[in-house]
């Protein structure tokens, strides 16, 4: 009998996908949930953030065992997590993007490293894009002044595989190793229901990026200490449910912009505001110059896409706006304003 449906076993894995017009894709990675996943006794929650594509009646078509819950508006990434996991009964909490495709038994490798590394509290895997390129969003270094510093006067971008340049993406590590991090990307991310819970989940400011970030900065400010394993790997195409490069940019600023609120204080708050504003200011000064040296279409659209960026500041430069102040479920949050990111 199929892992999902020992109904009599205890639930082990509570497998948590939100979607937003993703129809075929979402089809797709439940697909891969099932035929990848023999070991974990696991349930399916689906919640789908009203969708206008159909998603949630082929959903229930082709998966009546899920557990799904259409919306009848979006709440966002965030919020709806934290919804399904109000009806989550497994031991574990995986979060799953739908635009995601599960590899080699990733899911079940994945709970096996969890249990071998249980002082983590946080796993994530290895991602790779369709072609079989990495994808390196699995994980992420925290915002520091320096990571800020090094974006905003452009080192980032010319040493892209100096770990001291460019921390935030790890540098040119190929997510090949067994690591600690500082945060685990919310497209593949496994953590106990408990400590969910006392966490308080995502803090409801968040919509859409930041939220996993948050919370893994809240978790560590308790003593986790996030893990990649590259046993578990798994395809993450990365966007699916955002078409527009500079809205997905705006929102990634703002994400930024709270984060910077709820894990700065003082004057490093305020300093590394500065830093955040200036980054999108610089890359449209420096896609400006190229273009006027270069004069080809692909630099005339970054530095048009930039431009558009920096004009909607006042969207994005004082983060996400305050739709509540506490964590929608479980306990108060844990660290709510841990100084010195």
């Amino acid at each position: 009998m199929h892992a999902a449906n020992r109904v009599a076993d205890r639930i082990e894995l509570s497998i948590l996908v939100v979607s937003y017009n993703t129809r075929e894709l979402t089809l797709a990675a439940l697909r891969s949930v099932v035929r990848e996943t023999r070991h974990a006794c696991y349930e399916i929650i689906v919640v789908d953030n009203a969708s206008s594509d159909g998603s949630a009646d082929a959903i229930a078509a082709e998966f009546p065992h899920v557990h799904l819950f259409a919306l009848p508006e979006n709440i966002g990434f965030a919020a709806a997590n934290n919804r399904a996991s109000v009806e989550a009964r497994g031991e574990y909490l995986l979060l799953l993007n739908p635009d995601t495709l599960v590899l080699d038994s990733a899911i079940d490798r994945l709970v096996d490293f969890a249990r071998r590394e249980p002082l983590a509290k946080i796993w994530g895997g290895r991602t790779l894009y369709a072609d079989g390129r990495l994808n390196p969003s699995s994980c992420w270094g925290r915002i520091t002044m320096w990571n800020l510093f090094c974006r905003a006067s452009g080192l980032t971008g010319i040493f892209k595989s100096s770990e001291i340049f460019n921390g935030e993406a790890y540098g040119n590590w190929q997510r090949d190793s067994v690591r600690s991090v500082d945060i685990v990307s919310g497209c593949f991310f496994l953590i106990r229901r408990q400590d969910w819970q006392q966490l308080g989940g995502f803090s409801p400011l968040f919509f859409m990026y930041g939220e996993e970030a948050d919370l893994c900065l809240r978790a560590r400010a308790g003593g986790a200490r996030p893990m990649i394993t590259p046993e578990a790997t798994i395809v993450h195409l990365g966007g699916a449910s955002e078409r527009a490069r500079t809205v997905k940019m705006i929102k990634l600023l703002a994400a930024k912009a709270t984060l910077i609120e709820r894990h700065f204080s003082g004057a490093s708050r305020f300093a590394a505001h500065m830093l955040l504003t200036a980054w999108p200011v610089s890359r449209w000064l420096a896609y400006r110059l190229v273009y006027a040296l270069v004069g080809t279409e692909n630099y005339r659209e970054a530095m048009t896409a930039w431009a558009e960026i920096w004009s909607a500041h006042g969207l994005w430069s004082g983060g996400y706006p305050m739709r509540a102040k506490g964590p929608v479920i479980g306990k108060p949050n844990a660290v709510p304003n841990p100084a010195g990111a």
